[in-house]
């Protein structure tokens, strides 16, 4: 054999390997609040199984938007029910593959320079010092549509509404807050605990009592083209493993056995 088919082969060899390396990658739509919980989450994957989970992150009713005219992603983490229910409901799931994951939080957040006092929770958001209230869009945002739940519950919301900055998801919301674009937000936990956040200012949590749960569900898409790999990733976000890195971002969650 020649010197010349010998690299040939073995160049034949890699570009197999990347190929069956790439067939086995998912991509995965997710809400923002998983953000920094499913970056620990993906690698403890790859690590064991050797496979690539790439996420890209936004508003759960944008992706819904998306998944609904073909976007080309394998799984859907959302940050609500109903948008994996709906997408299940018009057969665009996988059967047998909706799994309720977790339940957020959400929190009042302002900058370690602030002087803001947080002991009153929400009512803190009365404050004439306060110019403007970074929220998530209600429109489509789960964590959103929980804070204004939640201060209307307190009676605060027709009070402070004019002061909203919307962010596009709860991450830009969060964003926002941390850039001084805004004087207060209320952000996901997951966030206000994540690395990006912990040590830059202080948070008050919200009564859970106060807004609808914010149940999170995910699905594997009828669409995808690496249902194996999906599948694998499902089993192993139900793992205990990954429900005490969950735990860590303050999600509320339940483990299921492997």
């Amino acid at each position: 054999m020649s010197k010349r088919t010998r690299n040939l082969i073995t160049l034949l060899g890699i570009m197999f390997v990347c190929q069956f390396c790439a067939a086995q990658a998912i991509t995965v739509a997710a809400a923002a609040d998983l953000q920094f919980a499913m970056q620990d989450v993906a690698a403890q994957f790859q690590k064991e199984t050797g496979k690539e989970v790439k996420m890209i992150y936004g508003s759960s009713g944008n992706f819904f938007q998306q998944l609904q005219n073909g976007a080309p992603f394998d799984m859907f983490f959302s940050a609500n029910l109903d948008y994996p229910k709906k997408l299940e409901s018009a057969g665009l799931t996988v059967s047998g593959s909706y799994y309720q994951y977790a339940r957020g939080k959400i929190v009042v957040w302002v900058p370690n320079e602030s002087k803001l006092d947080l002991s009153s929770g929400l009512q803190a958001l009365m404050n004439p010092s306060i110019k403007k209230i970074a929220v998530a869009n209600p429109g489509h945002a789960p964590y959103g549509q929980a804070a204004v739940a939640a201060m209307q519950n307190e009676n605060i919301y027709d009070k402070v509404k004019d002061k909203f900055v919307l962010g596009e998801n709860i991450s830009q919301t969060a964003s926002f807050v941390v850039s001084g674009a805004a004087d207060v937000g209320i952000v996901a936990l997951s966030l206000a605990l994540s690395p990006n956040m912990k040590d830059k200012g202080r948070f008050a949590e919200i009564p859970a009592a106060e807004y609808p749960p914010i149940e999170q569900a995910c699905v594997i898409l009828s669409s995808s083209k690496n249902k194996g790999t999906a599948k694998q990733f499902l089993l192993f976000i139900k793992t205990a493993e990954v429900a005490d890195t969950l735990k860590t971002y303050g999600f509320d969650v339940q483990s299921s056995p492997r």
